[in-house]
């Protein structure tokens, strides 16, 4: 027989999250990995196996010390212990109005503070860094040519990887204006457009796998064996391939996700001067202070801004010592 905790967790799931929320499979699925590490942290911790784990288990001294065991034995960083919290604290959110008898223990939970972390640097891609990157594929091979046009895609688009992975034909236009339709974060769609090489690029793709043809608007852009689409793993797994090729070796030895393509498209969009809300039109940003990390990060568009301001004023010629009569006078009568 199922527990309370079960059944409450599979309806927080279905019901709420994908029925009443809508959240995209993505979300759910992030939900669950927290959730199953819960689970497993019960069993081999609180010798409380899954079968017999129950809402009462459930408390913010649990929780606490759950957190705890993501950072200290599993080396997760402060960032994903946050994200772990905020998927309990949602469910128990939840649980206010489904178990209101033990409504002060799950704000008690809800309670528990995230922790502060400093706030990273934007870890991006220099312009020649990508370019080489996305010049590494052999386009004489039919997966050459695959990688070329996904590396092309992902950059020029700067979408998650999910949005990439779930990209099907019909949401590229290669017609004027070409663009793609990404379905980000909440489900919300955006339109990019997309570079005259990319769409070059997209064009041959789809016409040398036949999904230009008619019935193929469902299919995804890019898949691997039995024409599935590629995961959110497969595509790192692709970066990381060509990275390690590359000649340069802080490009081949340094750690590259796609989402570092995605702040190395925004970074050379704010250093070529695109204003900051169409980035965040680009990137799918709910706001603009979201996009404002590159404006802070971009020490080139820093320099070329200074440069700017003290134009004329402060300048470099300078006489020679030795026709400088003013400091020879003053060297003479030391």
């Amino acid at each position: 027989m199922a527990t309370d905790f079960a059944v409450a967790l599979r309806r927080f799931l279905t019901s709420y999250l994908a029925g009443l929320r809508g959240c995209s499979p993505s979300t759910i699925a992030s939900y669950s990995d927290t959730f199953k590490l819960l689970i497993a942290w019960f069993r081999d911790e609180r010798s409380v196996p899954p079968g017999r784990l129950a809402l009462d288990h459930i408390d913010a001294g649990a929780v606490t010390a759950f957190l705890s065991h993501l950072q200290e034995d599993r080396r997760n960083s402060v960032s994903t212990r946050n994200q772990r919290l905020a998927a309990i604290s949602s469910f128990c959110t939840w649980m206010q109005t489904e178990d209101p008898a033990r409504m002060a223990c799950w704000q008690d939970i809800i309670a528990i503070p995230v922790k502060k972390q400093d706030r990273p640097a934007v870890r991006h891609l220099t312009v020649d860094q990508a370019r080489l990157l996305l010049a590494q594929p052999d386009r004489s091979t039919r997966q050459g040519r695959r990688d070329a046009t996904l590396l092309a895609t992902l950059y020029d688009t700067g979408a998650r990887v999910s949005e990439l992975a779930d990209l099907v034909v019909r949401d590229i236009r290669l017609q004027r204006p070409a663009m793609a339709s990404l379905t980000g974060k909440g489900r919300k769609t955006r339109h990019v457009p997309l570079d005259g090489d990319t769409v070059t690029l997209l064009a041959a793709y789809l016409k040398e796998h036949q999904l230009d043809e008619p019935g193929r608007d469902d299919h995804p852009v890019f898949y691997g064996q039995h024409r599935a689409r590629l995961s959110r793993g497969g595509i790192a797994w692709i970066i990381r391939k060509y990275q390690s090729q590359t000649p340069d070796p802080l490009l081949a030895g340094a750690s590259i996700s796609p989402h570092i393509l995605r702040h190395s498209k925004a970074m050379h969009l704010y250093e070529a001067g695109v204003p900051l809300p169409y980035i965040r039109d680009i990137l799918g940003h709910a706001g603009l202070s979201t996009t404002e990390i590159y404006a802070r990060a971009s020490t080139e568009a820093k320099r070329k801004a200074l440069e700017a301001a003290y134009q004329g004023i402060v300048t470099s010629d300078l006489p020679e010592w030795n026709q400088d009569a003013g400091l020879l006078d003053w060297l003479t009568n030391r």
